[in-house]
C-alpha cells in the first residue's frame, strides 16, 4: 500500500522535510513524535528546520488529524529556553488548534538540579488541524464504585443533603501521564538505547490508542529508534517513519524485525 512516493509500514532514511514534500495533502491521521529540541542531544550534526517542518506537517495532516508533539526546554545558566511554548505558539499561528497541553512525567528521572526542584516532565502538545473526530479515552479504576449516599444540592448553609447515587467503576485519565524510563521502563529492546533519547513505548501506545483507529496512518517524522512505528504496528495501524540518521534508521528496522519474530 502506497502513500505518495512511499510504501506504508516502512522507515525511510531521509530528512523529514524532504520526506513530507513527497506526501499528498491531507493524508496523515496521526503524528506522534519528539523532535531533537534545543540541541540537548548531539544528533550526528544534523539540523532541525522547525518552522518549515511545522508548515509541512500542517499540509499533510487530514482535517481530522492530530499531532502529538513531545518537547521540553533547555536550562542554560538558570534560564529556561521556553522553546516548547514558542513551538506550540507557532503551530497555532499557522492554523493548528491547541487541543490540549499534556504532561509526560518521568517516574525515575536522573536530572537533578542543585538550586531548584528536580525536573521530571516534558510537554505533550495535542494539536488538532480542524476538529477532533477520534478520541478513545483511556480509563482507570475508581477508588470506590457501586451505590452509596452522595452529597447533592449543597447550599451556603453548609448542610450536606445526601441522596443515593451510583459511582462508576472507571474514570477517564487526567492529562498528566506517568511512565518509568530506562531499560524495562521505556522498552526491553536493548538495541533502542543506542539512540540517545528514546521515549517509552507505553507513552506512544497510549497516544496511538487515544487519537486513532485501526487502519489509520501514523507518521513519526523524527523516527529515531522507531518507537512510534513499533507501537503503531502492535496497535494495527499503518506506520511511516522518516529518520535522517542511517544509524538510527537501522535501529528502527532492527526493532521492527524483532517484533516480526515475536508476532509471527
Amino acid at each position: 500500500m502506497k502513500l505518495g512516493a512511499y510504501e506504508l509500514n516502512e522507515i525511510y532514511n531521509i530528512d523529514c522535510l524532504e520526506g513530507m514534500k513527497n506526501l499528498p495533502d491531507n493524508c496523515i491521521d496521526l503524528i506522534v513524535t519528539s523532535p531533537p529540541y534545543d540541541n540537548l542531544r548531539t544528533y550526528k550534526g544534523f539540523c532541525f528546520q522547525f518552522e518549515d517542518i511545522a508548515k509541512e506537517i500542517y499540509r499533510i495532516m487530514k482535517p481530522t488529524g492530530i499531532v502529538v508533539w513531545i518537547v521540553g526546554d533547555k536550562i542554560d545558566k538558570g534560564n529556561k529556553s521556553l522553546t516548547s511554548f514558542k513551538q506550540c505558539l507557532f503551530f497555532q499561528s499557522i492554523g493548528f488548534k491547541v487541543h490540549d497541553i499534556m504532561i509526560y512525567r518521568k517516574k525515575n528521572t536522573p536530572f537533578m538540579r542543585s538550586n531548584a526542584y528536580t525536573n521530571c516532565y516534558e510537554f505533550m502538545f495535542i494539536l488538532a488541524k480542524d476538529k477532533v473526530a477520534t478520541f478513545n479515552p483511556l480509563k482507570t479504576k475508581t477508588a470506590r464504585s457501586g451505590y452509596e449516599m452522595l452529597v447533592a444540592g449543597k447550599k451556603a448553609d453548609g448542610i450536606n443533603n445526601k441522596v443515593m447515587g451510583h459511582l462508576n467503576e472507571e474514570k477517564v485519565l487526567t492529562n498528566i501521564w506517568e511512565y518509568a524510563v530506562g531499560l524495562g521502563g521505556s522498552t526491553n529492546d536493548k538495541v533502542a538505547f543506542k539512540h540517545p533519547a528514546i521515549f517509552p513505548e507505553k507513552l506512544a501506545q497510549d497516544h496511538i490508542l487515544s487519537w486513532s483507529n485501526e487502519g489509520d496512518v501514523v507518521l513519526d517524522p523524527f523516527s529515531g529508534s522507531g518507537t512510534t512505528a513499533k507501537m503503531a504496528k502492535i496497535c494495527h495501524r499503518h506506520y511511516l517513519g522518516f529518520e535522517i540518521s542511517p544509524e538510527y534508521t537501522d535501529i528502527s528496522r532492527q526493532r521492527l524485525a524483532q517484533l516480526d519474530d515475536l508476532l509471527f
